[in-house]
């Protein structure tokens, strides 16, 4: 589903030639990557418009597939601390494929979030789990 977000204002500066942005939740400079741009601008939409908490948001935070070790995007809690939704973020030139879904479904499998979110910033995909267990695409609703 063609989605772009509303263009919040990020803080940025300029650094040896590079600009960098600042990250409220993990508070710090990060250099602003496409991906990068997508992942602040997700955020702010989840904390602006869908009203939650920056609390209960982590990005970028390790975790294990099987022995390897990997880095997932965003990652929204519940306010029990539990996983709810996993998210998936690339540059705009990225189109959404399954691979996308595969990629956010491995970090899911220790996590088991009950939703899953893919974007680039043009598109998003958002999946909730049924009863059977298995992930449903959300055609409207949470965005």
């Amino acid at each position: 589903m063609n989605f772009t977000f509303p263009q919040y204002t990020l803080k940025t500066e300029e650094r040896d030639h590079q600009t960098f942005v600042w990250d409220d939740i993990r508070k710090k400079w990060l250099l602003l990557t496409a991906e990068e741009y997508v992942r602040q601008q997700l955020v702010l939409y989840m904390i602006h418009e869908k009203g939650i908490s920056p609390t209960l948001i982590g990005i970028e935070k390790e975790i294990r597939y099987h022995k390897l070790r990997k880095r997932l995007d965003v990652l929204v809690f519940d306010t029990n601390g539990q996983p709810l939704i996993l998210c998936e973020c690339k540059a705009p030139k990225v189109s959404l494929s399954q691979d996308t879904l595969q990629q956010v479904s491995r970090y899911n499998v220790s996590l088991q979030a009950k939703h899953l979110l893919i974007t680039n910033g043009i598109s998003l995909l958002f999946f909730s789990r049924n009863k059977a267990g298995k992930y449903c695409i959300q055609k409207s609703g949470w965005y």
